[in-house]
């Protein structure tokens, strides 16, 4: 008999056509259930660490187990091979909510951040919410994103392609060495200068040629030149990529990737035509021809969900895993998911998988994240999402609530306001609606969403492109 027979309060004989929402000892129940399977998937993926959109073994790996677990999979979803959509759809209408998960790894480094957690403990979260809700109303789903990493902003492709259209919130976390339920992220801009010269012997007769590689430095200079002048929150990094291909040519081509970030999308735009002017100036100096191209999509910044985020970090608290707001100020990266934030309710809290001090996208961070205890923390990450997801799909007023703030946090931001961060409810008052499963839970009582068991288009949506 598993934890759902046992365990998961689904009586709804005073709710009829309703299902109330599971127990938390139910979900923690399920995971622990579900524990051996997540961990060798974790561990599947990251000793076989693939990069943006090559992630063929992770996508087999995570959509077997999804498969084995009644979940109906679409692979490919968005024209993107290493997309997934893997539904469980319910037993009436109601909310589309979405598990996402994230499985590519860094060159170089392998999983130095920790995406073979995200990717396990998110499907163990949604296998964990329809095994404790087996007669859930709406579509509980897990998404497959790809190449989140370097730029690849597989969220902005599936975001463009429809696939999430008609999903009324999706969840997930990131390891990290801290805990926060929410935390800023910059916009991030990904940039690739061209330099083209005229090449030359580099001993005989360099004065023939012109240095793409000349160009390519004074350009890095002229970056660092400008740091003084940009605001202390923005950030300007990249590498050599192409430099030339032997020492006694002089370099036709050059070229420098690097990122452009800033706290807003609208900031990151200005700077980029800071760097752009940059690269106008090095090939004016050198004698070359300059082009400055994007690479990836333009990152947005991240707007957390509060109403979301309280649930998932009352959980975790419940759990006995200190977690609190971010501050507005600590360093931050980048991510996709901050596209996706500007179209529907999402969270992205930090749970703790290293020690206090490990950086992210190293050595350190890889290594931690295939231990015991990174794994025990994905395993607690997993109940605090399978929380935020079963009650979605069994509450229509906490719905409602993370799609009103959703709304005013979106106003807010078009009126160049700053929005509020941090949780919106109080720890013991959110316990209680947890597990009080009110009578609000009935089906048809001032549900904030039409009947739906498939993905639909019911909202018109946009990426924010970059417009430089």
């Amino acid at each position: 008999m598993s934890a759902t027979d046992t365990d998961t309060n689904t009586d709804n004989s005073d709710f009829p056509g309703s299902t109330l929402a599971p127990t938390l000892k139910g979900l923690s129940d399920e995971l622990t259930a579900l524990r051996p399977r997540m961990e060798e998937v974790s561990r599947a993926i990251h000793g076989r660490p693939e990069l943006k959109f090559a992630e063929f073994h992770a996508v087999r790996v995570l959509t077997d187990w999804l498969t084995e677990a009644g979940f109906v999979v679409e692979t490919g979803a968005g024209g993107v091979d290493t997309a997934f959509v893997a539904v469980h759809e319910g037993s009436e209408p109601g909310p589309y909510v979405a598990v996402l998960a994230e499985y590519d790894a860094l060159p170089g480094v392998g999983h130095g951040c920790g995406h073979n957690l995200i990717a396990a403990g998110g499907v163990a979260a949604a296998i964990a919410a329809v095994r404790a809700l087996p007669g859930h109303a709406g579509t509980i789903a897990v998404i497959g994103t790809p190449g989140e990493e370097m730029g690849g902003g597989g969220k902005v492709l599936l975001a463009e392609a429809g696939v999430f259209d008609g999903v009324d919130a999706a969840v997930m976390f990131h390891p990290a060495d801290r805990s926060a339920t929410t935390q800023h992220a910059l916009a991030a801009a990904h940039l690739r200068a061209d330099f083209v010269g005229v090449s030359a012997h580099a001993a005989k007769t360099p004065w023939e040629g012109r240095s793409a590689l000349a160009a390519a430095q004074l350009f890095l200079n002229a970056l660092d030149s400008m740091r003084q002048f940009m605001p202390p929150t923005a950030r300007l990094h990249g590498i050599v990529s192409d430099g030339g291909r032997a020492p006694n040519v002089v370099p036709s081509r050059a070229a420098v990737d690097f990122y452009v970030r800033d706290t807003t999308s609208t900031a990151t735009e200005a700077l980029v035509e800071r760097v752009r002017a940059a690269a106008r100036g090095a090939a004016l100096a050198t004698g070359t021809e300059a082009a400055v191209t994007e690479t990836g999509a333009l990152y947005a910044e991240r707007r957390d969900n509060n109403v979301l985020a309280a649930r998932f970090g009352a959980t975790l608290r419940a759990l006995g895993v200190g977690i609190a707001p971010g501050g507005p100020h600590e360093p931050a990266g980048s991510s996709d998911i901050g596209n996706l934030s500007q179209l529907l309710p999402v969270i992205h809290p930090y749970v703790r998988t290293a020690e206090f001090g490990t950086p992210s996208h190293s050595d350190a961070m890889r290594n931690a994240s295939a231990t015991a205890f990174a794994h025990d923390r994905a395993q607690v990450a997993a109940t605090g999402l399978a929380r935020v997801v079963t009650d979605l799909v069994t509450d229509p007023e906490f719905l409602a609530a993370a799609r009103a703030e959703f709304e005013e946090t979106g106003e807010a931001a078009e009126a160049g306001e700053e929005g509020e961060t941090g949780e919106t409810e109080d720890d013991e008052e959110i316990l209680e609606v947890i597990e009080a499963n009110q009578s609000n839970q009935a089906n048809g009582n001032g549900r904030p969403y039409e009947a739906r068991h498939a993905r639909r288009a019911s909202h018109a949506r946009t990426i924010r492109p970059c417009r430089s």
